[in-house]
Order: C-alpha cells, then structure tokens, then sequence
C-alpha cells in the first residue's frame, strides 16, 4: 500500500521573501519606469471643403479658338518638400513643429486644388494633368517658393509663395510668368491656426493665378 506524502515546500527565507516583494513592486510600478510610446501627430491638409468655393465657370471664348492647358506636376523648393509643418521664430531660420504635419507634402496637397480652380475658370477647353502623352496648347509649370507661419511678429500669420510660368508648347516659348504672395493673419498661436491660415492662403493664391491664365486666352483667341 503506497502512501501518498505532501511535497515539501521550500523554506522562505529572509532573502527569499524580499526577492518576491521586490519582484511586486516591479511588476506594479513597470508602466512608470517606461516612457510611454510617443502620440501621433496631429495631421492637416489644405484643402478646406467650407473655403475653396469656386466661382461658376466663367463663359469662355469660342470653344475652336480656346487653348488647352496641360499642368506640369508642381514643385517645390528646397525645405518644402515634405509633410513637416515649418514656422520662423528668428528671421531666416526655419523650424518644424513636432507633433503636427501636414497629411501630405505641399505641393502633392495644392496639385488638385489648382486643378479645379483651372477647370472652374471656364477659360480653357480642357485642362490636362502631366505627364500625359495627349497633346496640348500651352503648358503651366508652378513652383511652391514657401509655405510657412511667422511667428517674429504678433499676431502670427502664414505666408504661402508660389511662382506660375505659362509656356506655348508648340513654340515652346514661355507667354507670361507671375509670383503670387499670399499672408494671412492665424487666429491663434500654434499649427491649428496656422493651418487654417494656410487654406485660406491657398486659396486666395490659386484664385488669383486661375484669373492670370485665364487672362493670357484672349491673346490666343486672335493669334
């Protein structure tokens, strides 16, 4: 007949009971002795459903005399290529907010939204995106120049630049250039306001360069 014995437990010795709290109190403070994993940054675009109101499409010319125009892809200067949100503290030094940024680069965010401000002037016959292998009457190339929020002055504002070159594919001659500058005023100190100030800048620019190409058609129309 076989006896069944308790196993042994092992003795806890003074040394033994303080390596078990220890580990407790480990276990329970882990979460303060880790810095927590950083949040995502915030994230913003330029188009703003509620500003880009476009104007109805203007009446255009005689639609057999009327240009098409083919968008080069936009781009940008050296600094503003990326998704990172840019501010002046000190005149011409350039600084990066570190938990906002912008959805997109720049000029990838402004492409569409130059786009439809084109296609809604109504001055041309059709306006093509590049590359492209279909053909076109004139060509425009654009440059985003700056796209910042200045803080050296109070209260901020948003300054967005960008330079339009309108060229005659055929003659491959350039018919007119323009830079456009835009600085609106942000309604508060910090990237929420300075993104707002940049829709509106966006807007006030893309209107105003939809308007000068437009104005280039007439003297299509009668050479």
């Amino acid at each position: 007949m076989k006896l069944s014995l308790p196993c042994p437990r092992p003795r806890q010795g003074p040394v033994g009971a303080l390596l078990l709290s220890a580990l407790v109190l480990l276990a329970g403070c882990a979460g303060g002795l880790f810095p927590k994993p950083p949040s995502a940054p915030q994230r913003f675009t330029l188009d703003d459903a509620a500003l880009m109101v476009m104007p109805p499409p203007a009446a255009s010319t005689s639609v057999l005399g009327t240009p098409t125009l083919l968008i080069a892809p936009l781009r940008a200067a050296a600094g503003y290529d990326s998704t990172r949100m840019l501010y002046l503290r000190q005149s011409r030094q350039l600084e990066a907010f570190a938990f906002h940024e912008w959805v997109d680069t720049p000029a990838q965010m402004l492409a569409p939204l130059l786009l439809r401000s084109l296609q809604a002037s109504g001055a041309f016959r059709a306006v093509l995106v590049g590359p492209t292998a279909a053909s076109s009457n004139w060509r425009l190339e654009t440059e985003l120049v700056r796209l910042q929020q200045d803080f050296t002055r109070q209260p901020s504002r948003v300054r967005l630049s960008l330079r339009a070159v309108l060229v005659d594919s055929a003659a491959r001659q350039v018919i007119a250039w323009r830079d456009f500058d835009e600085s609106v005023v942000a309604a508060s100190e910090d990237a929420t306001g300075g993104a707002a100030a940049a829709q509106q800048a966006a807007q006030r620019v893309l209107a105003a360069l939809a308007a000068f190409c437009a104005g280039q058609v007439p003297y299509a129309v009668l050479h």
